[in-house]
Formats: structure tokens, sequence, C-alpha cells
């Protein structure tokens, strides 16, 4: 039998997720088209933002666990996402990969267009 390795245990797991958070986050802020839909606790957006990319990538079901399916176009109908932000928001991803040398790993190419996928989903207000 042939072992199946998850994408989320592709990247590296927890340790990965964690580096790419950390490296993530800061570029959001410092954002001025994305920081002001990052409102609250920086730390609590963060851990949920680990949580969620844990389970999105086929590791522990984290996010669900504590807050029920993820329904990621529900949770930001509140939020103005346009096409730019969108935009905005994989750049910083980009950035956050080549950062922490997520990049140098070939499971990263289909974590990122998951990620594109999402982004696209995400849009729900025109510029």
């Amino acid at each position: 039998m042939q072992d199946f390795k998850t994408l989320f245990e592709e990247i590296g797991g927890t340790e990965t997720i964690e580096k790419l958070v950390e490296a993530f986050y800061p570029r959001v802020y410092a954002d001025s088209v994305l920081s002001p839909l990052f409102e609250g606790d920086i730390e609590d957006i963060k851990r949920k933002q680990r949580m969620f990319l844990t389970q999105f990538l086929g590791g522990p079901p984290l996010y669900s666990q504590e807050f029920g399916p993820p329904a990621m176009k529900q949770r930001h109908l509140p939020f103005e996402i346009t096409p730019l932000r969108a935009q905005r928001w994989l750049a910083c991803m980009k950035e956050a990969f080549q950062e922490t040398g997520i990049e140098q790993n070939p499971a990263s190419v289909l974590f990122f267009d998951r990620l594109m996928q999402v982004a696209a989903i995400m849009v729900n207000s025109p510029e």
C-alpha cells in the first residue's frame, strides 16, 4: 500500500504554517488597502489563520472543532473584498512564501493555487 501525504504534511506541517502566518500578517497590516479589513487582536487573527490553514491543507480540523465549518465566504461577507484586495492578499502571501522558503517546496505550487481559488471566491464587491 502506498503512503499518502496530505498537503499539510507535504509543506512541512505545523512548523511551516506557523512561519507562514508570522511572515504574512506584518505585510497585511502594513498594506493600506488590506489593513482596514483586519480589526481586532492580531494574535487571535493569527491563531485562527493557523487553525484554518492547517485544516485547509488536510491537517487536523482545528478550525471546525472550535468554530464550526469554515464557510469562509459567508464569514467574510461583512467585509468589502474587492478584486484589488484579493490581489493584494495574494501578493502578501506570495511574499510570505518567499520569505519563509516555502516556495522552494514543490507542494507550494498546489498550495498557492488553492489560495488563488479562495481569494477569487472571497471577492464580494466591485472596485
